[in-house]
């Protein structure tokens, strides 16, 4: 019998939050009112996460292994852990390194059952530095305002989605996801839950400074128009600008028959519009090198083994 929902939950060398991670899901899962499975997807880790994630599936069944057969990135791993989750009501996603409190598993569910396909999590207090915070804030603000889709402020990938919703987001080929981003393009009834995103429990976070700038340009990209019509007011701009020096200097020409001496005026016109050119050329790359990937129909993941029921498979 299938379980009613799954815990979704994608790990990279989280070897020292391993079993204070498992304490806790075990707590929430024993007591909750549902049937569950947690699936535990190892994104390629190279510390004992994979030793750690084995002993547990085979001696608890209602945990599910899922190993990748190279590190494909976060994103990925979390669409790999959704195809093989097996919850027939819901999958409750969250983030191994326990900012994300599992035990919020059963508020998510009441929210669920009272007719919403999307619970997701709106972090109201987040324990990291005031840089990072207010990196993330400006970020989620910005693509507030340009996004075609509106993305709620302030979540993550924190949520509970229903099995119709699961299923939907499965089928979207996009190899560039932005989970959250597909999870809103989705539609149907969403609602937000505030919590306080703790502070992480042990270890090194995993998304290093450009991890999470390849996350904001998925979000970008993905879900906007404004990168390139941001080249078309650019051009726009910097013809105006042109249009300007060329009547001032045919006025200086005509009205004091003067033109400007030198090279200086030239060597800067020659710096901006190479500028502007490059930064189009940059902004239509990220647009092709997407087509690029999309276009070779790879698998999005390989997995290299299972653990389900104790038992694993290849």
């Amino acid at each position: 019998m299938k379980p009613q929902v799954s815990l979704v939950i994608p790990l990279y060398n989280e070897e020292s939050v391993f079993r204070s991670l498992i304490t806790r899901i075990t707590a929430v899962i024993e007591k909750a009112p549902m049937s569950c499975e947690v699936v535990l997807i190892d994104d390629g880790s190279s510390d004992a996460t994979q030793e750690l994630m084995t002993d547990q599936a085979k001696k608890d069944t209602r945990f599910h292994c899922v190993f990748l057969s190279r590190n494909f990135g976060h994103q990925i791993a979390l669409s790999a852990g959704m195809s093989r989750a097996l919850g027939s009501e819901a999958l409750f996603i969250l983030d191994g390194d326990l900012q994300d409190p599992p035990e919020l598993l059963e508020e998510f569910y009441t929210h669920l059952k009272n007719r919403n396909d999307v619970v997701y999590a709106i972090r109201k207090k987040r324990k990291e530095s005031y840089l990072k915070k207010l990196a993330y804030s400006t970020f989620y603000r910005f693509l507030d305002k340009i996004s075609y889709v509106k993305i709620p402020l302030d979540s993550g990938d924190f949520s509970m989605i229903s099995r119709r919703v699961t299923d939907i987001l499965v089928q979207m080929p996009e190899q560039s996801r932005y989970i959250r981003g597909m999870r809103s393009w989705s539609g149907f009834n969403q609602i937000g839950v505030p919590y306080e995103r703790d502070a992480r429990e042990e270890g090194n976070t995993k998304y290093a400074f450009k991890h999470l700038l390849k996350l904001a340009s998925e979000g970008i990209f993905n879900f906007s128009e404004f990168p390139i019509r941001f080249i078309t007011r650019l051009g726009a701009f910097s013809v105006l600008i042109s249009i300007v020096y060329l009547f001032t200097v045919l006025y200086k020409r005509i009205a004091y028959d003067a033109v400007p001496e030198g090279f200086t005026a030239l060597l800067i016109a020659i710096i901006m519009f190479s500028g502007v050119i490059l930064i189009s050329i940059g902004i239509i790359g990220e647009y092709i090198l997407r087509i690029f990937f999309q276009s070779k129909q790879r698998p999005l993941f390989l997995i290299d083994k299972e653990i389900i029921n104790g038992e694993e498979t290849k």
